[in-house]
């Protein structure tokens, strides 16, 4: 893992903090394991962990003035110093639009700012600490810091409604620690701290103004093209180039960075034969340069970029996209890597792994995506983030209703009608749309309230049932039938608590909303999947979840989004665009394999380290879930029952991570005395705190 960590003191001075670090509680000096130290007093900052020497850069205007960059930036030194110098008077936007993907820092004077992304795929942490507050891009170094809690409710509630941001709110599974949303920074003032956003949103009393689709999907191809290049003109490098113990017996190069679990050097990509990862990789590939293996190592191909598929020979049903993969790959520069995948890939084959900053459905598909990303390079792009930014969001139609634009309404009704056989379907969309339209914002969330207390757990069973149930403010996780009914009264609370807090709403239509949320999501799961399955040395690159690609994709006219195969198109066009035009039949069909059969073969393989995994789950200590509940879904659901198999993914994966986080011995930060870890008291059982009252507003 790798992350920023800083503080902002109330007081000049009072930190003494400098080269050895800080003082903490009972005045001892502490500082994070690992880390190099980018300025000091009295508003200090560290990098911390592997980072690469072009991943960190740092400018300096004057004594007052700097600003530190840590990811993959495309900006000169030039417009570091003139965005700099602009942040000066308190402007944010323009730190965050430059092309890449990273977290931008600027000190002027005793103001400290911390760009936040859109998407969320580099969040920012706040907590108090010593009279100040300290920051950082990971949660745990700050629950380590202040020797933090589990936060039970949070925990519950991303369980029983993990798409609502009312029952999160800015909450993290670590008691007093925050997080900031997308789409806005953390600001210090001598300790003193505010969250700001600094995009704007849309109004609801006027619709957006009308957007040319031919310049919208133009401005998604410059941004995309831009991504990728920002990626090809960072230096190349070669994993373990200075530790690598030389020539073994019998083994050439690429057999010893193999035996040392390391990626091939250069750059390399994801080809699963789908519209997303197939456009990194042409465009990648076809860019002026040299995008692939480094001369003299791994393939010896040069300019070929590696192209990796996974071949799942465990469950059927995407033979098409391999097809297609292998005739992308003929490519004259693309050197393609076939990854075949067995019993040992199937989710939940591999319950050992590392601890992540927090939970996610990725704990338990770990050894798929490591099976792949082995075989990767030391810098891989991925397709990750694609659906979510192009994709129309079913509640997307609703929006449509309230702009007068109901012609527009056909398309996609009539592919649900077609794919479902029923002509009630139009009549039943409309009609959901309809009155998500007219239904306010808090009118939503409190029935989400009343639902989870009365334990209305109706799961979609089609297409058209799936899209249904998707036209609604908020909803229950498919994990919320197994909770106990004192963690989903908790949540319940939590839910009215934010109706009141946020008055009207939160100022967007819903299908807007409903996106924003949903990129939110996908990309804190990317996050934990990234950790879970990181392999040393190697970068994922997410160029659809960059802030300017999150930007120009937001500026597709919602008419467009919600055609059939629009993400298809636009890639196409994108390509196109590029000059890419010789695409094998099918490319951009959607595929109706599910993942389901993998993951019920998974469950069934897996039973036996499962049931003892829930013999005595330390989500029943909290008061979450009953384990004789959960050994009963997950005994059905192997056998063939048709339960939400995400849902199981969330119990098992939020019982791993715990396991994990109490198991571990470490701590991120260093001193005299030792420091304690986070959750120093273990797992406790709690009571809300404050029980649902019949005939309170919201919950009858």
């Amino acid at each position: 893992m790798r992350w920023l960590v800083g503080w902002s003191s109330t007081a000049a001075g009072t930190a003494g903090i400098g080269s050895a670090g800080a003082t903490g509680y009972d005045g001892e000096t502490v500082h994070p394991v690992g880390s190099q130290l980018l300025w000091g007093d009295p508003d200090p900052l560290w990098a911390v962990g592997d980072w690469r020497p072009d991943e960190v850069r740092t400018l300096q205007a004057d004594a007052q003035t700097r600003i530190a960059v840590l990811g993959i930036c495309g900006a000169s030194d030039e417009e570091l110093r003139l965005g700099l110098l602009t942040a000066r008077g308190g402007a944010l936007r323009h730190l965050t639009a430059w092309p890449g993907s990273y977290t931008a820092v600027v000190q002027v004077g005793r103001r400290v700012t911390v760009c936040g992304d859109l998407a969320g795929a580099r969040p920012v942490f706040y907590t108090p600490w010593a009279n100040g507050t300290a920051y950082a891009t990971a949660a745990l170094p700050l629950a380590d810091l202040i020797e933090a809690n589990l936060d039970f409710g949070h925990l519950a509630a991303l369980l029983a409604a993990p798409d609502v941001p009312a029952a999160l709110d800015d909450s993290t599974p670590y008691a007093g620690v925050r997080r900031i949303p997308p789409g806005h920074a953390l600001i210090l003032r001598a300790g003193a701290r505010e969250v700001a956003g600094y995009e704007p949103v849309a109004s609801l009393a006027v619709a957006a103004p009308p957007v040319d689709p031919d310049r919208a999907v133009d401005a998604v191809r410059d941004a995309l093209v831009e991504a990728v290049r920002t990626r090809l003109a960072a230096p190349r490098h070669v994993p373990g180039a200075d530790i690598d113990p030389g020539p073994v017996p019998g083994m050439g190069p690429a057999e010893r960075r193999a035996a040392r679990g390391m990626p091939v050097p250069g750059i390399g990509a994801d080809l699963s034969g789908g519209p997303a990862s197939s456009t990194l990789a042409l465009l990648a590939a076809g860019l002026p340069g040299m995008p692939g293996t480094v001369l003299g190592h791994g393939t010896g191909a040069g300019e070929r970029l590696l192209a990796v598929t996974f071949n799942d020979l465990a469950s059927t049903g995407r033979e098409a996209e391999v097809e297609r993969a292998g005739r992308l790959a003929a490519n004259p520069r693309l050197h393609h890597v076939v990854v075949a995948g067995g019993e040992e890939t199937l989710p939940y084959a591999d319950l050992d792994g590392p601890l992540t900053d927090e939970p996610g459905q990725a704990l338990v598909t770990a050894a798929r995506h490591r099976a792949r990303l082995a075989s990767g390079s030391a810098d891989h792009f991925t397709g990750y983030g694609a659906r979510q930014v192009l994709d129309a969001h079913p509640a997307r139609l609703a929006d449509l209703l309230m702009d007068r634009k109901r012609r527009h309404l056909v398309r996609p009704v009539a592919a649900l009608a077609k794919a479902d056989g029923s002509v009630l379907v139009p009549a039943r969309v409309y009609g959901a749309a309809r009155r998500l339209a007219r239904t306010p914002y808090r009118a939503g969330v409190e029935g989400l309230a009343e639902r989870l207390l009365q334990r209305r757990f109706d799961e979609p069973g089609g297409a058209v049932e799936a899209s249904l149930a998707a036209l609604a403010w908020a909803r229950p996780g498919p994990a919320a039938r197994w909770l106990t009914g004192e963690a989903l009264a908790d949540v319940s609370v939590r839910l009215q608590g934010a109706t009141n807090r946020a008055g009207g709403g939160p100022g967007q239509r819903p299908g807007d909303f409903r996106a924003r949320t949903a990129l939110a999501r996908h990309a804190a799961d990317l996050r934990t999947l990234e950790q879970a399955v990181e392999i040393r040395f190697q970068r994922l690159h997410t160029p659809f979840l960059d802030n300017q690609v999150v930007r120009a994709c937001r500026t597709l006219p919602e008419t467009l989004r919600v055609r059939p195969g629009a993400r298809a198109e636009i890639l196409r066009t994108v390509l196109r665009g590029a000059g890419i035009a010789d695409l094998p039949p099918g490319w951009g069909a959607p595929t109706h394999a599910s993942a389901a059969a993998a993951t019920r073969t998974g469950l069934r393989v897996a039973a036996g380290p499962l049931m003892e995994l829930f013999d005595t789950p330390l989500l029943a200590q909290a008061g979450i879930v009953e384990a004789r509940v959960v050994r009963k879904a997950l005994r059905g659901a192997a056998a063939g029952e048709p339960l939400p198999l995400d849902g199981l993914a969330d119990l098992v994966s939020l019982e791993l991570w715990l396991r994990r986080l109490l198991a571990r011995r470490g701590t991120c930060w260093t001193g005299t005395p030792a420091r304690a870890r986070a959750v120093p008291a273990g797992i406790t059982r709690v009571i809300p705190a404050v029980a649902p009252v019949r005939g309170a507003r919201g919950l009858t």
